[in-house]
């Protein structure tokens, strides 16, 4: 997520990879970047067994999939 750019420099600096606990939501988040990958990763996104998911502050925000093929 990214860092506001209203904070402070030694606040910005604090906050390089400490927990975002605001908005967007983290499933909303999921749910638009599972839609995104439906026929470029998988077929549909309820392919999909599990899942580990947070949201960090970033001076360069992303967005970081590994993507494992599980037998079926």
């Amino acid at each position: 997520m990214p860092i506001p750019s209203s904070w402070s420099g030694k606040k910005k600096e604090a906050a390089v990879v400490t927990q975002h606990c605001k908005k967007p939501d983290i499933d909303n988040l999921t749910k638009g970047l599972f839609d995104s990958l439906n026929q470029l990763i998988w077929a549909d996104d309820n392919q999909v067994v599990s899942i580990s998911v947070y949201k960090v502050y970033e001076e360069t925000p992303s967005i970081e999939v590994l993507v494992k093929e599980v037998a079926s």
